[in-house]
């Protein structure tokens, strides 16, 4: 067997570890649970632990492990420094360093949305391009931007929050963002941003709509309507694309991607919803920026184990 990389997503939930080959093949995965009691201070010894069980279980040792990337919640620096991880119930410090000492391989780490992205433009959605933008639309929004192959990721690792753009007009805006903050994209671009929008149209207007007749509305609810061509979903849809399409054109201005990646749960409304986006994206472009091409990311939930590997590969 030739060398292999591990690639590690860790959520709140669970860490995935996948096994890739030296070409960005994904060999195997397996999900370990993510104990955040007392700290974290257990999440990397269990990954370690499994890792090296792994290894031995194949019959390998450790000299046949190129190293580790690492797919971390929260803002990494270039040095693998995690600066708090709420989810995790880390502070600040090293944590590519810690893997590293106790796996004994070289082990990177980067932004779980960050690293997802270069997984895209590996091995998935955005594949034969080396700069493009990434978005993942699920419970909130997330997103990751490529330039030259390399993940654009700021002085502290927190560049690419799209879902934190301060965007959302004040008659649209919908309570407090889990950041803190008002009007941030993810209120209504991400899957429960379609809720309350949706859920605004049946309360407090008549337009017609076969949402009313749900007691309880989810965003597949709403683009499946929207698809079928209910007027009230399709305005909810339309009105999330708006602010998504100018959101993009801002940043495309900025780093003008040859491509833009649509993701997460909420991008399985398929071609209908990119058209809709590119509709909203086209008038807010600079005319340069318009033929920005757009595609659907194609990893799914193994796009941050793909990325991670990326960033010992590279």
């Amino acid at each position: 067997m030739s060398k292999i990389c591990f690639g590690i997503d860790i959520g709140g939930t669970t860490v995935k570890i996948g096994v890739l080959s030296m070409e960005g093949e994904l060999l195997d995965k397996w999900e370990i649970p993510t104990r955040t009691e007392d700290g974290g201070k257990y999440i990397l010894e269990d990954i370690a632990d499994s890792v090296k069980k792994y290894v031995a279980d194949k019959g390998l040792n450790m000299s046949d492990v190129i190293g580790a990337g690492m797919g971390v919640p929260g803002p990494v620096t270039s040095d693998g420094t995690v600066l708090r991880c709420v989810n995790l119930g880390w502070g600040v410090f090293n944590c590519a360093k810690a893997l590293s000492d106790l796996l004994g391989v070289p082990v990177k780490a980067g932004n779980d949305a960050n690293v997802a992205a270069l997984g895209e433009q590996w091995q998935g959605g955005g594949k034969g391009h080396n700069d493009l933008v990434v978005v993942t639309l699920g419970t909130g929004v997330g997103g990751g931007i490529i330039l030259g192959g390399q993940i654009l990721a700021g002085v502290n690792g927190a560049a690419g929050e799209i879902g934190h753009m301060q965007v959302v007009a004040p008659e649209d805006t919908i309570g407090v963002c889990g950041c803190g903050n008002q009007g941030c994209l993810e209120q209504v671009a991400s899957a429960t941003g379609i809720v309350k929008l949706a859920k605004r149209l049946v309360e407090e207007t008549d337009t017609p709509t076969s949402l009313r007749e749900l007691s309880q509305i989810t965003a597949k609810d709403v683009l499946d309507a929207a698809k079928a061509g209910d007027a009230g979903a399709v305005s909810v849809v339309e009105k999330m694309a708006y602010y998504l399409g100018s959101a993009l054109a801002a940043i495309c201005a900025v780093v003008n991607p040859e491509m833009i990646v649509i993701g997460g749960g909420v991008s399985k409304a398929g071609q209908y919803l990119i058209d809709k986006i590119r509709e909203a994206f086209i008038p807010k472009a600079f005319h340069a920026l318009r033929d920005t091409e757009f595609a659907l990311a194609t990893l799914g939930n193994d796009a941050g184990m793909v990325g991670a590997a990326r960033l010992v590969l590279q």
